[in-house]
């Protein structure tokens, strides 16, 4: 059998093919064997006709009957809809009756060949047209080739949706899911009508025109991670470069490779039967394990351990080869997840539900359990993809991810009882990442490429989040970009045509960050003073960012300082305000105050017999019905109440009309005199509970 290399290489590629052409005959039934025994029992024909039949071969329904022959078909991911072609159109046709059929004009000549991916959930079309496109599965077009010699007879997705083939006559191209071409060869087989790939996506096989059916197998796939290059040189083979000293090791497999990820300071390889674990630090000695079912179809890697999905379920392993957990949610389906699906950090691990695409499940990573109280995260809308933050602690972990409308969130994990507030932060986000360092979020917004260095600010002064980005024009990354990686202040991007673009931001917000994870406030303040001596255009960002940290960290000396900074004179006095109050419950709730938790600075005060400040909160939020309740209740302050109300509506010229304050006024009269001294009592007995109290320091930083 001779070898055909893969020879045309772009200097853009990350994986390549060697095809292995064989001759006909017996060989050819069986490749064509294999590609049905991939295939959904839905078949079509020139009768225009679109039937489903049961496994035994009994016809269960015709779904569709159409004057103009059906060249192809394919089942959607939930094997709820089928895709079929039409002349020049493709249609998608529900099964449940009456439902809605989408269809639309996807070629300019006939669609011979269509294939619809159960992981991403993108279509490829073919055409006489010369041409292939990748589309949505609402129709909307993602990427369309440039005309061919010849028509595109096949194409055709890898199982995980990261790659798929494209057969045409005397041509075979490997590609992205985006569409951008990794390679093409000229085998002289004729016409490729038909591809099949391996469930591992290692291989695939095509019926050709000539006789023959070609192999060919994936290789050259590439991995990067700081001073280090892995390429995949032969099916068993890894080529280890360091591009710092351009040293070489190689590293030598029992069986193939099918999956391999290189990050946090190891390389994770699975073959067809076992996993192997190396540390950057010495290629020699690996850890290996035998895997336990399955091929792994997916490798994610936090810091301190990585995930294994196969067939068989999640599996989450230290990297000495410990099995840690293994995750669970009802109606589990790991043939379908992907990166964009699933994430993962040190103490946590999400999973985005295929069944219901609005439900997030989390899990703690070392035990395998639900988070919090167990519920999952639920949106208003279907979740496309999801990011957890990698560094801080678990009680502060956060995951941000896009909706169907492009709307870019962010939310915590930990959820105990009430709802988790989500807060929206992006619009027309198409790609995201976490720094693997720090918790500084990169995206594709719009046109336009954001970093938001400390999302968290939504949560603590939202006014303040627009001060605390970076913002760049994208337009030089070209249309539809992918963030690659963001390791350090170095972000990666794949361009649409497949070519890698690297982008330094400021390393100021990481140390930045850095500083404030190790409560050294007093560097971080001669941090931000330096890059404002600096003279760059920074520094106010830097001040807004430490801003946020403080208050997020009840460090008020230092979010003076840094308020001061960017010229918020309100908010300086307010926490002036803070300063003074006598008690440390009334500044904690002032805090909260502060990042808009009105509702936990009430029950704060409540939860610590604070009353009247309770009432006093409501009543500068002008929650007047809120602010009676608390009285009536507590049989306190009811007076205070109507009296505020009271001068509220003269100031504006307003006369009472709700009925309850209207009952409690009656045969009140409001003595202005009699409540100043009942506030002064109420502040004189919190101050003497203060100076009881032990846990009271004289320091203006508040401790949780």
């Amino acid at each position: 059998m001779k070898e055909q290399h893969w020879s045309q290489e772009l200097c853009r590629s990350s994986c390549s093919l060697t095809l292995f052409p064989i001759e006909a005959g017996r060989v050819i039934s069986q490749c064509l064997h294999l590609y049905m025994s991939f295939c959904p029992k839905s078949f079509v024909g020139e009768d225009g006709q679109v039937k489903i039949w049961s496994k035994s071969g009994m016809l269960r329904s015709t779904l569709a009957q159409q004057g103009t022959p059906v060249y192809s078909v394919a089942w959607g991911p939930d094997s709820e809809k089928v895709l079929y072609t039409s002349g020049k159109h493709l249609i998608i046709k529900p099964l449940q009756p009456n439902a809605k059929v989408l269809q639309w004009k996807a070629h300019d000549g006939l669609i011979l060949k269509t294939d619809w991916n159960s992981v991403n959930d993108l279509i490829l079309s073919a055409g006489e047209d010369c041409k292939y496109k990748v589309w949505d599965s609402y129709g909307r077009l993602l990427y369309s080739s440039q005309p061919h010699e010849y028509p595109i007879t096949s194409v055709a997705w890898a199982v995980d949706g990261e790659l798929f083939a494209v057969g045409s006559f005397h041509t075979l191209r490997l590609c992205d899911k985006t569409g951008w071409s990794y390679a093409l060869e000229k085998p002289n087989t004729g016409s490729i009508f038909n591809i099949a790939w391996s469930t591992d996506g290692t291989q695939l096989a095509g019926a050709c025109g000539n006789g023959h059916v070609i192999f060919a197998h994936v290789v050259e796939q590439r991995w990067e991670w700081k001073n280090f290059e892995i390429t995949l040189i032969k099916r068993r083979t890894m080529e280890v470069h360091n591009v710092i000293n351009d040293a070489v090791d190689l590293l030598e497999f029992r069986d193939r490779v099918i999956k391999a990820s290189l990050n946090y300071g190891h390389l994770v390889v699975s073959t067809s039967l076992q996993c192997y674990v190396f540390s950057t630090k010495n290629w020699n000695t690996p850890l290996i394990f035998d895997l336990k079912e399955g091929t792994v179809s997916l490798i994610l890697q936090a810091e301190r351990h990585f995930l294994l999905v196969d067939g068989g379920g999640l599996y989450l392993y230290s990297y000495e080869g410990r099995l840690i957990s293994s995750p669970k949610f009802p109606g589990m389906r790991t043939d379908i997840l992907n990166a964009q699906t699933v994430s993962l950090s040190n103490d946590t691990l999400a999973v985005r539900d295929k069944a219901d695409e609005k439900v997030i499940y989390i899990f703690e990573a070392l035990s395998g359990k639900p988070l919090g109280d167990g519920k999952p995260l639920t949106h208003k809308t279907e979740i496309v993809e999801i990011a957890l933050d990698q560094k801080g602690l678990t009680s502060e972990r956060k995951i941000a991810f896009i909706d169907k409308n492009r709307d870019l969130y962010i939310t915590s994990v930990k959820r105990f009882g009430k709802e988790q507030k989500i807060v929206k932060i992006g619009t027309m986000v198409q790609t995201l990442a976490w720094n693997d360092t720090s918790n500084i979020l990169c995206g594709i917004q719009d046109t336009r490429f954001t970093v938001w260095y400390y999302p968290n600010t939504v949560y603590v002064d939202k006014d303040l989040l627009p001060k605390t980005l970076y913002e760049k024009d994208a337009s030089e990354f070209s249309k539809n970009p992918q963030i690659v990686r963001f390791v350090g202040n170095q972000i990666t991007f794949r361009r649409a045509d497949g070519s890698l673009i690297h982008l330094n931001i400021s390393p100021y917000p990481a140390i930045l960050h850095e500083y404030v994870s190790s409560s050294k406030w007093e560097d971080a303040v001669r941090l931000c003073r330096f890059v404002k001596a600096t003279g760059t255009d920074e520094d106010q960002t830097m001040w807004a960012c430490l801003a946020a940290m403080a208050v997020a960290n009840k460090d008020m000396a230092t979010a003076e300082i840094a308020y001061a900074s960017i010229g918020e004179i309100d908010k300086v006095q307010y926490i002036n305000s803070i300063k003074d109050l006598p008690s440390k419950e009334s500044r904690m709730a002032h805090i909260l105050l502060f990042s808009g938790n009105a509702q936990e600075a009430e029950t704060l005060l409540l939860q610590t017999g604070l009353i009247y400040q309770a009432i006093q909160v409501n009543i500068n939020l002008y929650n007047w019905d809120r602010a009676l309740e608390l009285a009536v209740k507590h049989k306190t302050h009811v007076d205070t109440v109507l009296a505020y109300r009271q001068k509220f509506l003269e100031d504006f010229g307003k006369k009472e009309t709700n009925k309850r304050f209207l009952q409690y006024a009656e045969g009140l009269e409001v003595d202005w005199n009699k409540i100043r001294a009942k506030i002064e009592m109420e502040i004189a007995k919190e101050r003497e509970r203060a100076a009881a109290s032990p846990a009271v320091r004289a320091s203006v930083t508040v401790q949780q």
